[in-house]
């Protein structure tokens, strides 16, 4: 921090940072919403440190377009992306989350390879629901934190305004370490409060002079609600009593205190940048106030078995322990994977056992298998920069893993160990497509494989029912992507059609059945003939068959194919083509004749039974009902209820999660609650979330029949 080192950037102009030990890395997921200016803090950071100059040139003179191009920049908005840099001999990981709901898998993703989470929040917006929510999320996996204010020096902006919506949204322990001094609409320096100085940009260097008269009120305000939440989380505890009896603590105890706060994830500092001014102290923050990977709690490892493994740490020279946090492909390129050493060392042309990873209900393969793999590189934009190595608690990206996917993991060929994955959400928004032309359809399966490799929180469904591909995606704009890059990266054309919903059908009422096959061709007739009782079963009863055959009329050898008959037309449907559900079928008369009756004759009359009672009684159209469970902030609540009555849903109570949250739970139709990602994410503004369970079938009402089965 600017009151421990005046800094100075180590940048490799050109070269791939490298780091030989785990306690010179610190890496950092920078958090918040679309608009708040993390892209713009990356691109600021890499120029202090020299890895880039303005406007995004590499000191040997090659250009670095993901930093200047729209197009580039709209990628990076919806992905996953590094940034390294060195400042002060430290390499600095900065991992650029996307700042929408939609890309919360790679936030989550983020989080697994960083240490610590840096905030993003714009001084003229403010701090939206997102951004909370995405607070709640790093406090969740118990991540230290921090607070960067961007765009000080913005017409709308107001320090003092998003610095109280910080403290008011996230709670204790939120106060700045510098505040903003702005002349003229410009942001030209800081003033430390702890060291009392101003770090004055005005030339355009960095320079050092005493705080003018006019700023001590707000020093001493600010300065003294700073030092008594450093001493709160100090270990010391004397200091507090010190403090209160009027004596002055030292600097640099305050400083060692608030590093030591800020790694057990107990204070959160705030900063300010505006343009040219505040990199240097970000830098310094990032650099000896965020803890390295040794103080990362390692996740838990087992063996392929699930044997729990005890006693590997982030060294070196330890056993390799490596996890892949984003894959990337491209048809020319090939496939990339960004990967998270947590324990030995990962070189060029290893052989590497791929282990992974419990998603194969998404449409993820669990692999176990060994790799070589390719070259190593430390990605920079579209640069891939060569390295020789990638040490415990670094990251890199790995060439030619063909088979591994994000989440898998990789570890010795001779000791293979697998990670606990980390939670993804559900994808909860369908969307059925078709390709639009038989060479597209061709080259849909490879590239919607390669989508999944890439995406965790990307399920792939084939509805065996419904006879369409579907697509369970995190919600509009997530799909949007994904289209995108199926057209663009993959060259595959595919067209949005309207998502069918599968029903069932039941009988209305009780009725007896003739089902009576009885040809003669010249030769080898057919003769089958049951008498059936059909009757509804409640819902989630499923089938029921009974024999009640006396005195042998159907032989005992060709009841179990009356049975085959009925449950095959069951599942073709005898209305609409949709299964038969809740049905009770009951043998209790039927004839037979010694040559022309076979399994086959028995087969088709009790299917023809099934189609004869479905003229006698009404049949009814069933459709899915899901309980669905909403978690929203307690100002939405009483919106979302009325929402989901709107829906024909039931609402069956609330209750209140921690702080400010309600959880509201319901009984809704599934036809309602298609596109609920969607229309949810617009009712709460982006901060409500939703669970849905497939509970039981129910009849549609008969004002919908024709519209949904037409």
């Amino acid at each position: 921090m600017a009151e421990k080192a005046t800094g100075g950037a180590a940048g490799a102009a050109g070269r791939a940072p490298a780091a030989d030990r785990p306690d010179m890395v610190r890496n950092v997921v920078l958090v918040g919403h679309s608009g708040a200016g993390k892209t713009t803090l990356v691109e600021a950071l890499l120029a202090a440190t020299r890895t880039v100059q303005r406007p995004g040139r590499v000191e040997d003179g090659t250009t670095v377009s993901d930093f200047d191009e729209v197009e580039v920049r709209q990628q990076r908005s919806v992905n996953l992306t590094v940034a390294p840099m060195v400042h002060n001999d430290i390499k600095i990981n900065l991992l650029d989350t996307p700042g929408y709901a939609d890309f919360v898998g790679d936030l989550r993703a983020g989080l697994r390879a960083a240490d610590a989470a840096l905030f993003v929040v714009s001084a003229s917006e403010g701090v939206d629901g997102l951004t909370r929510m995405l607070w709640e999320e790093c406090a969740t996996v118990g991540m230290p934190r921090a607070v960067v204010i961007t765009k000080i020096d913005h017409q709308r902006a107001d320090f003092e305004e998003a610095l109280t919506a910080c403290q008011d949204l996230f709670g204790e322990g939120v106060a700045p370490l510098y505040l903003p001094v702005v002349t003229n609409g410009r942001m030209n320096g800081l003033i430390g409060l702890l060291t009392q100085k101003f770090y004055n940009y005005a030339t355009g260097t960095r320079t050092e002079n005493a705080p003018g008269p006019s700023y001590e009120d707000q020093i001493e305000q600010y300065r003294g609600a700073l030092i008594e939440g450093i001493i709160q989380e100090s270990e010391d505890e004397s200091l507090m009593d010190r403090y209160l009896s009027g004596e002055e603590i030292d600097t640099k105890v305050l400083i060692d205190d608030l590093e030591k706060a800020v790694a057990r994830g107990g204070f959160y500092p705030v900063l300010a940048t505006g343009t040219g001014v505040g990199a240097t102290e970000v830098l310094e923050l990032i650099t000896q106030g965020f803890p390295s990977p040794l103080e990362h709690p390692m996740p838990e490892i087992t063996e392929i078995g699930g044997a729990p493994v005890a006693g590997i740490t982030c060294d070196p020279d330890g056993p390799l322990v490596a996890e892949v946090v984003k894959t990337t492909s491209d048809p020319y390129v090939g496939r990339i994977s960004l990967v998270r050493v947590f324990s030995g060392t990962l070189r060029p042309d290893m052989t590497v056992h791929v282990s992974g990873h419990g998603m194969a209900d998404r449409g993820h393969e669990d692999h176990d298998v060994d790799e070589r793999i390719g070259a190593l590189s430390s990605p920079l934009g579209k640069l891939q920069r060569t390295t020789g190595k990638c040490v415990a608690g670094d990251i890199v990206a790995v060439a030619k893993l063909s088979r591994a996917e994000t989440g898998d993991t990789l570890s010795d060929k001779d000791r293979p160990l697998l990670m606990t994955s980390w939670t993804m959400p559900d994808p909860l928004l369908p969307v059925a497509i078709q390709a639009r032309s038989k060479a597209d359809d061709d080259k849909l399966g490879q590239a919607l494989q390669r989508l999944v490799a890439e995406d965790p929180t990307l399920r792939l469904e084939n509805n065996a029912e419904t006879r369409q591909l579907v697509l369970w995606c995190m919600g509009e704009a997530h799909a949007d992507v994904l289209l995108d890059r199926l057209s663009k990266r993959h060259g595959v054309e595919v067209e949005k059609i309207e998502l069918r919903v599968p029903l069932r059908e039941t009988f209305g009422g009780r009725c007896q059945a003739l089902g009576r096959n009885v040809k003669q061709t010249g030769g080898h007739g057919q003769f089958a003939i049951c008498h059936l009782e059909v009757e509804p079963l409640p819902s989630g009863e499923g089938f029921e068959f009974v024999d009640k055959i006396v005195g042998g009329v159907v032989p005992r050898q060709f009841i179990p194919s009356v049975e085959k008959g009925v449950r095959t037309q069951m599942q073709r449907g005898v209305v609409a083509g949709y299964p038969m559900v809740d049905v009770r079928v009951t043998l209790y008369d039927g004839k037979a004749h010694s040559v022309d009756s076979s399994d086959m004759a028995f087969q088709i009359a009790g299917a023809l039974a099934l189609k004869e009672a479905a003229a006698k009684v009404p049949t009814l159209l069933l459709e899915p009902v899901d309980e669905v469970a909403v978690l929203v902030s307690d100002d939405h609540v009483g919106a979302v209820m009325s929402d989901l009555s709107s829906r024909r849903g039931r609402v069956l109570g609330t209750e209140q999660v921690g702080i400010g949250r309600t959880l509201v739970r319901a009984e809704v139709p599934e036809l309602e609650i298609t596109r609920y990602a969607i229309d949810l994410r617009s009712m709460s503004h982006g901060t409500g979330t939703f669970q849905r369970t497939f509970l039981r079938y129910e009849p549609l009402p008969a004002h919908l029949v024709d519209k949904v089965a037409g």
